[in-house]
């Protein structure tokens, strides 16, 4: 029972208990008046009739009409003349009236019994007669009746208005603890408010005490984000140019090159500028940072112009940078190269003669499961050739096999038959625990299917999916084989919606549509927003309350790039952050990638948010996760994407049952 229940049924029983004593005194007080009135009202009929027999006690029939006059005009039981020297009856008149009205447990309770009177007839010194009259309780017993009707009625009128406006009353004064449930509670979902003071003393020391706990874990949080925030910045941002530098770059190229169903070919890009210490000697330190600065700037908006988030400009050294471009199609690096190279020439002049470049453009392709060493090594030696070319700035090295095969053309047919048909099938790649390997749900990955049947991973064809517009098209397909997937097979799931979904209004709608439609699978599936797509913190939690509202969880994966965006993520309610493979892979080799991840995790711990590995290849990763206090892991080490077995009986790196262990 609720303290409001509580304290509003002691009203109640207060009231009860004062209107019960109330109506017992009114009514004891009640037929006490009563009895006296009907004692009094038999001794004055007695009384009267007496002085108006006295010249007539000689007539009997003067006698019997007197009598039976003042009997017929009152509430009488009897009324008796006896003589006084013999008690021989010389008139009288009795009746014993009923009445309906009054109940007889009512009758009982009163015990109101009848009053009488006496007096004496004189016939000169000598008494001659006495006069007994009885009055009746039964009328006085109706009135009472209806009196405490009336007393019972308006004391009840009163005891509900009461009992109301108390309630009223108390339920106001408990608002405040309402608020401090709903701040605990929000507290809880990692989200620091603040409450109004009340106007109650004891309450205003409870809700300011709140207040100050909120404001201090905002603080606590706030301190541990920034802090994390500068040494993610120092690690792996250029000072200058705010670009990413050479170790989040090699990082990037690493997690690229993993042999992922994710991962997507691309090209590197290396950009040198030429003589960069004679441009120091002729334009001065100032002039050449400002236009170090302008080139990052121009490479920074490279992949917002070509909306392509996992792209990633980065400064390696002095004049040299480089741009990853994982699913870059020939055509657009080549694009891309030649109007680098027109918008430099067309800054200041930064040539050792008029007649040489401004810089050189180094371009490669690269593979998953290539090495590090081999990509950059084609882009230096593509650098190095471009330097030796006059007719063009830029050099492309390739590997025998190409970046694509499909043109444009073949792409957008597949893709749309594929789409329009619904050729997909789901693959699962299980999530476990960090220290015990019990498994938390599945994260569930899509692959297209060709003309043959053959599956076409991800990586092949999400990259055109997101060029040619049709990120939304392939989510909905997505949702709906995963709803049909969950009613058959009840397990917990992660599934991933794309950027284009996200900030488009009418395919957010009809995925918003299609979750409230199946609300009983809402326990079940958690969106993963990509961290690199999301909004701005001004419009991220107008974006995401819809998703929330419907049940689904929320999550983000790919975390790490934004780590200033951690803030915002307090008041969205995430299931799980989980960290970029980028930042994961070598983990065990590198220390500064391990004070990476233990401030993110020791700022998620503050905020209760459970945080969990991408790409975790090796068992050296593996252990360091666990001495780190990761909660979660998932990769290749796990367990590979596949899809679900068609028999009810798990499967290894899919299908297994929540609570059971991968070994």
């Amino acid at each position: 029972m609720t303290l409001l229940q509580q304290r509003f049924l002691s009203i109640c029983l207060f009231l009860l208990l004062a209107f019960t004593v109330s109506f017992v005194a009114s009514l004891e007080s009640s037929r006490e008046q009563t009895v006296a009135q009907l004692r009094s009202h038999a001794q004055d009929a007695a009384t009267a009739l007496g002085v108006a027999l006295t010249p007539h006690i000689d007539d009997p029939a003067t006698v019997e009409l007197m009598v039976s006059s003042i009997f017929d005009s009152g509430y009488f039981a009897s009324i008796r003349v006896r003589r006084a020297d013999d008690g021989a009856m010389l008139a009288e008149r009795q009746m014993n009236p009923r009445s309906d009205e009054v109940p007889g447990w009512f009758a009982r309770l009163v015990d109101l019994h009848a009053e009488g009177g006496e007096a004496l007839i004189q016939r000169g010194w000598q008494q001659a007669a006495r006069v007994e009259v009885v009055s009746h309780p039964q009328f006085a017993l109706a009135r009472l009746w209806h009196a405490a009707l009336g007393s019972l009625s308006w004391l009840a009128l009163c005891g509900l208005l009461s009992a109301a406006l108390g309630g009223w009353l108390l339920q106001r004064q408990l608002r405040p603890l309402e608020r401090m449930v709903e701040q605990a509670e929000a507290i809880g979902r990692r989200e620091f408010i603040s409450q109004p003071l009340p106007h109650t003393p004891e309450l205003r020391r409870v809700v300011l005490a709140m207040n100050q706990m909120a404001d201090k874990l905002r603080s606590l949080f706030d301190e541990e984000a920034a802090r994390s925030e500068r040494l993610r910045n120092e690690a792996y941002q250029d000072s200058l140019t705010g670009l990413a530098n050479r170790r989040l770059l090699n990082m990037r190229l690493d997690a690229q090159l993993l042999a992922s169903e994710q991962n997507a070919a691309g090209y590197l890009l290396l950009l040198r500028l030429n003589d960069l210490s004679g441009l120091n000697q002729r334009q001065g330190a100032g002039r050449t940072d400002a236009l170090i600065r302008e080139i990052g700037e121009r490479l920074q908006q490279i992949g917002v112009r070509f909306a392509h988030p996992d792209w990633l400009a980065a400064r390696c050294r002095g004049g040299e940078f480089a741009l990853l471009a994982p699913g870059a199609t020939t055509a657009e690096i080549e694009q891309l190269a030649a109007e680098l190279g027109e918008t430099l020439a067309g800054l200041q002049d930064t040539g050792a003669s008029d007649c040489e470049p401004a810089a050189h453009i180094g371009l490669t392709a690269y593979q998953p499961g290539e090495s590090r060493q081999g990509v950059l090594s084609r882009a230096d030696q593509a650098l190095s050739q471009a330097q030796q070319r006059y007719d063009q700035p830029w050099e492309r090295v390739d590997e025998s096999t190409p970046v694509c095969r499909l043109d444009q053309h073949d792409w957008r047919h597949w893709l749309d038959e594929a789409l329009g048909e619904g050729k997909l099938q789901l693959y699962f790649q299980p999530v476990v625990r960090s220290d015990d390997r019990t498994l938390l749900h599945h994260k569930v990955l899509a692959r297209l299917l060709d003309p043959q049947g053959k599956a076409i991973p991800a990586g092949l064809f999400l990259p055109w999916v997101a060029r040619l517009g049709w990120g939304p098209r392939l989510d909905r397909l997505m949702l709906e084989h995963v709803l049909e997937h969950l009613r058959q097979h009840p397990q917990p799931l992660a599934m991933s919606l794309s950027g284009a979904t996200l900030h488009d209004q009418v395919s957010l709608a009809l995925i918003l549509h299609s979750l409230r439609r199946h609300p009983q699978q809402a326990g079940l599936l958690t969106l993963e927003l990509d961290e690199r797509t999301l909004p701005g913190a001004e419009q991220l939690p107008a974006l995401c309350e819809p998703l929330r509202e419907t049940g689904y969880g929320l999550a983000v994966q790919h975390f790490g790039g934004r780590f200033s965006l951690i803030g915002n993520l307090t008041h969205l309610g995430l299931a799980w952050l989980k960290i970029d493979g980028s930042h994961i892979h070598g983990l065990d080799r590198e220390a500064d990638r391990r004070v990476f991840i233990e401030a993110i995790r020791r700022t998620t711990h503050n905020i209760d948010l459970p945080l969990i590995a991408e790409m975790v290849e090796s068992e050296g990763e593996a252990q360091a996760l666990r001495e780190l206090g990761v909660h979660g892991m998932m990769g290749r080490l796990i367990g590979v994407p596949a899809p679900w077995p068609k028999s009810e009986q798990p499967a290894t790196g899919s299908g297994v049952r929540p609570g059971a262990k991968l070994e």
